[in-house]
């Protein structure tokens, strides 16, 4: 016989095979967008796809917290009061945790990617091309991306944000929940059921475009799951996730922009 908890507002976790089946709508639908998006003659759809990810990566998941009358407080986002001191509190913890990792895994990644620059133009082509999409060898020198105002506020909020709230706010913590006793620590962070699960997801959905490359999404994925329990909040891997593809961007323009 099973014990339920003596709280009225306790729902039972999501089974993980509804967070499957969210995952793979989300997915299906992007992947629809955009093979639509071969044939719209105005452009308007491919150049909107993130918009597009990013509906419904807030959408349906809310759908579910909505069913379950739930919030996205429940889920890692503070949404106390401003005026409350505990709301400035969660932000400010998340800020230094992803600002504090950031200076520490991205000179090491940018540090790789000079290395791979060098690496690439020696592969045959095939394996440079599953392995990177840069058809030519790479020349450092010193870029900002196009627009990098407004790349950061897309990053922040349309990318990073929308992306953030779906693995690591959603999935990964109603995984967690189905298994409340397991996981293991590392480094100050209790990774539970379902973490290496949810950043494989997270890579998968990015073969949306068909690139194997992008399968390599699911190290950062580590890192941003990694915070999410860390901190305790979406806030860092909100933060740490934007602020990463604005360095990718950055090191694209130096190396392959002219």
């Amino acid at each position: 016989m099973t014990i339920l908890p003596n709280n009225p507002g306790w729902r039972p976790p999501e089974r993980p095979a509804v967070l499957v089946l969210t995952w793979a709508k989300a997915i299906g639908a992007l992947a629809v967008a955009r093979a639509v998006s071969l044939f719209e003659p105005s452009g308007i759809l491919a150049a909107n796809l993130a918009g597009v990810a990013a509906f419904f990566f807030i959408v349906l998941p809310d759908a579910r917290l909505r069913d379950r009358g739930e919030g996205w407080e429940d889920y890692g986002l503070p949404a106390a009061s401003v005026r409350h001191p505990s709301t400035w509190s969660a932000y400010g913890r998340g800020l230094r945790a992803g600002l504090i990792s950031a200076a520490v895994v991205l000179p090491v990644f940018g540090l790789l990617f000079a290395s791979y620059a060098f690496l690439l133009p020696h592969l045959s082509p095939g394996l440079s091309a599953a392995l990177a999409p840069y058809p030519r060898p790479g020349r450092l020198a010193l870029r900002l991306p196009p627009a990098p105002l407004l790349q950061a506020v897309l990053q922040l909020l349309v990318v990073a944000l929308p992306e953030e709230l779906f693995y690591r706010g959603w999935m990964q913590t109603c995984w967690a929940r189905t298994a409340p006793g397991r996981g293991v620590a590392v480094l100050g962070a209790r990774l539970g059921a379902g973490f290496v699960l949810t950043q494989l997801l997270f890579a998968a959905g990015h073969l949306v475009s068909l690139e194997p490359w992008r399968l390599a999404t699911f190290l950062p994925g580590l890192w941003f799951g990694w915070l999410r329990e860390r901190s305790g909040s979406v806030v860092a891997p909100v933060l740490a996730h934007a602020l990463s593809n604005l360095f990718i961007r950055t090191l694209e323009a130096s190396f392959y922009g002219g």
